[in-house]
């Protein structure tokens, strides 16, 4: 039996789709399916798919940056949690996003559609955002550009990290939760307190 199409608001339809494609590029590589297959899984016509996604890679970039967005809204640092409490929640979320997203996670961070200039950009302002939470969660409002510095160093071994980790799983996500935190606590660490080699 057809499923009846719903009429909703533009803006409904929107984010209708833009959840069909955040659940589908998360879960098959972006090559392996067609816009005819996206608006037969939306119950959409193909024409209203194009209307709001005139390609696909429009309908992919837009995907991105709503995960990106889900994803920050995830990892917001809870204010009135101790500062360490604050930190391991949001990368226990952070983490459980990862796995949620394996496919994707891989893609942009290892290539394919990630060696894309618009997909490194989503990335890096990810990044950007991802770096201003972790220091307002850390409680520091006005970084040194060593903090700064630090941070940015941090989520790049946090991405190495969650990459080994979803590929081998041979590491319980609450040790890899305790690993990190330490790590980001010893960065600041170095950050607050610099020391040069002779």
């Amino acid at each position: 039996m057809m499923k009846l199409r719903e009429r909703l608001r533009p803006d409904a339809r929107r984010a209708q789709l833009l959840e069909l494609g955040v659940r589908l590029f998360t879960e098959r590589p972006y090559n392996d399916f067609t816009m005819d297959e996206i608006a037969t899984l939306a119950n959409v016509s193909k024409g209203l798919l194009y209307h709001y996604f005139p390609t696909k890679r429009e309908f992919y970039m837009a995907a991105l940056r709503e995960a990106t967005g889900e994803m920050l809204h995830l990892i917001e640092p809870s204010l009135s949690l101790p500062p360490v409490e604050a930190m391991r929640a949001a990368l226990d979320a952070y983490l459980g996003f990862v796995e949620d997203h394996a496919p994707a996670y891989r893609a942009v961070l290892r290539g394919g559609v990630g060696a894309d200039p618009e997909v490194q950009k989503i990335a890096d302002d990810f990044r950007d955002a991802m770096a201003e939470r972790l220091l307002n969660g850390a409680r520091i409002l006005q970084p040194t550009p060593e903090q700064r510095l630090a941070v940015r160093g941090w989520i790049g071994f946090v991405e190495a990290a969650s990459l080994d980790w979803i590929d081998r799983q041979d590491l319980a996500r609450p040790r890899l939760i305790q690993l990190l935190s330490q790590t980001f606590a010893a960065a600041m660490q170095a950050a607050r307190t610099p020391r040069y080699l002779d």
